[in-house]
């Protein structure tokens, strides 16, 4: 009997073990809160504008921790989407109903903080999920006539070097705003829309919102969580950031400097550690590095760290997933080693080298988005001296093909993507300080021809590619520097739409959406 009792007794402690095993096995399986699926996809380029934002997890979400600042998005030219947060599928699944459509023909970025938890107390990862798609734009035939001429300068004889600029909405009526970054008078100067569907921008705000001396580079983006849209800009002789709050009716604060690396070139904006918030990375072409700034949650930014790309004279940047895994990487154009390296995010404010390939010359802008139609980001650069643009196929592990080079006009300083022709892939504009602009349309392939040119009144330095008249097609704002003119330029005439086609019909009907919801937010807007 004793017998038998000791091998009961070590046959219910094995037991025991192997529930309490068993359990830790459960729980470890549920320790991590898991993004399965979001809608709309990411990397898509024909999301209707009116559409909802998705997650789904592998388990129910705690309801507490969804709010607005864990689960966010950002149009590029709408700003923050304010709308209804909810829960579906037996809260799996986070939903996003926005108040207003987006605009046509936008990248719209996702930020998920590591604040989300699941009902059993299962965290999501430190680093945060975030994801981006792009908008639907409606048909056009790509032919641009000018609509109107617009002066940076506060008198003929005053220059004030207009750099570049970027189109989001300041005021929150619905319609595209300019804002121009200015070397040489070392300010932005805002160009509200007059909001009256003709397409038409009032002149600049005065005074100016000042930044400092060569100011180049520039991204928007909500940073302090207000619900207006806010600009970062590099001063190259300065040595700086400057970081600027818009108060939500085309206005900015004054400036926050932060002190970087030696001759800043490139800026993108990301949630580089997976709190919600956005941060901000930035090229030192002279001291040949990259700088990280960390966001306090509120909009205040400190230097948290440099590191080495590995490449020489560090100059272009943008941020997009590059391997696919839910955290936005860096795309970093080296200008003296003529490179393009991939830097893969790591969720905790660090990054690692996936790959490096050439730029096919000496790279001064890119830009990022599918054009090839295959769901992985692919990459668009001008490389300034050595006359050309270039295409660089990604294959969602952070790995680019070998440069695909077309020829440019003299000295291209900028490259911008959008779907000018509403067929649901990315053309492609080139900017030319010694010459003109080019437009490439895109067969859907990622292969481009050349389709047209306008002309520069002296130097073409940059495209912004917008609607402007919420039409639904997209339109050209473009920015010659040396004599500080905005052209307006209009996307008109009718498309020829093959409807006989399957494809032909979708675009068609994805055109009559889209135009239907811009005359919904017409509506709306007159009825307010």
């Amino acid at each position: 009997m004793k017998r038998q009792s000791v091998k009961r007794r070590a046959r219910m402690a094995a037991y025991v073990v192997a529930l309490l095993f068993g359990a830790c096995g459960a729980q470890t399986a549920k320790a991590q809160l898991t993004v399965v699926s979001v809608s709309p996809a990411a990397r898509s380029l024909t999301t209707p504008v009116g559409s909802s934002i998705a997650v789904t997890f592998d388990q129910p979400v705690n309801p507490a921790t969804v709010d607005s600042l864990s689960f966010w998005a950002f149009g590029r030219w709408s700003g923050t989407a304010t709308g209804t947060i909810s829960l579906a599928n037996g809260d799996t699944t986070i939903v996003l109903t926005p108040d207003e459509p987006f605009f046509a023909g936008e990248q719209v970025s996702v930020y998920l903080s590591h604040d989300l938890a699941g009902a059993g107390g299962a965290a999501l990862r430190s680093g945060g999920y975030s994801f981006q798609f792009w908008t639907a734009a409606g048909r056009a035939n790509m032919v641009f006539a000018e609509n109107d001429r617009l002066s940076t300068r506060t008198s003929p004889t005053v220059t004030s070097r207009a750099y570049g600029g970027i189109a989001t909405d300041l005021n929150g009526d619905g319609f595209s705003d300019i804002t121009v970054v200015n070397e040489d008078t070392a300010d932005l100067r805002v160009f509200l829309n007059r909001a009256d569907d003709t397409g038409l921008l009032n002149p600049f705000i005065q005074p100016t919102f000042p930044v400092n001396h060569r100011a180049s580079p520039s991204e928007p983006s909500d940073f302090n969580r207000d619900g207006h849209a806010d600009i970062c800009v590099a001063n190259i002789d300065t040595n700086s950031v400057s970081i600027l709050m818009g108060n939500g009716d085309g206005t900015f604060g004054p400036q926050q400097e932060v002190g970087v690396g030696a001759a800043p070139r490139g800026i993108a904006v990301l949630d580089f550690d997976g709190d919600g918030d956005i941060d901000i990375v930035n090229t030192n072409m002279t001291s040949d590095n990259m700088t990280l700034l960390r966001n306090n949650g509120n909009g205040v930014f400190n230097l948290q760290a440099s590191f080495d790309s590995l490449g020489s004279g560090e100059w272009a940047l943008n941020a997009a997933d590059m391997n696919e895994d839910g955290l936005l990487d860096l795309v970093i154009g080296a200008r003296t080693g003529q490179q393009m390296l991939v830097h893969t995010g790591n969720g905790n404010g660090t990054f690692s080298i996936a790959s490096i390939q050439s730029t096919g010359g000496s790279v001064w802008m890119i830009a990022c988005g599918d054009v090839n139609g295959d769901g992985h980001e692919d990459v668009s650069a001008v490389n300034s001296t050595s006359n050309n643009g270039a295409i660089l196929l990604g294959d969602g592990a952070g790995n680019l093909a070998a440069p695909t080079t077309y020829a440019t006009d003299s000295f291209p300083l900028a490259t911008d993507v959008g779907d000018l022709d509403g067929d649901g892939d990315l053309d492609w504009v080139t900017s030319s300080f010694g010459g003109d602009w080019r437009v490439f349309r895109n067969d859907g392939s990622g292969v481009f021809s050349f389709d047209q040119e306008v002309p520069s009144p002296t130097a073409a330095s940059c495209c912004v590619i917008t609607d402007l008249n919420n039409d639904g097609d997209l339109d050209l704002a473009l920015i010659d520097e040396i004599d500080d003119l905005i052209l307006l330029m209009d996307n008109v005439g009718t498309p020829v739409v093959p409807a006989t086609s399957t494809w032909g019909l979708a675009i068609l009907l994805l055109a009559i959406a889209t135009a239907a919801t811009v005359l919904l937010r017409r509506w709306n807007a007159g009825c307010r």
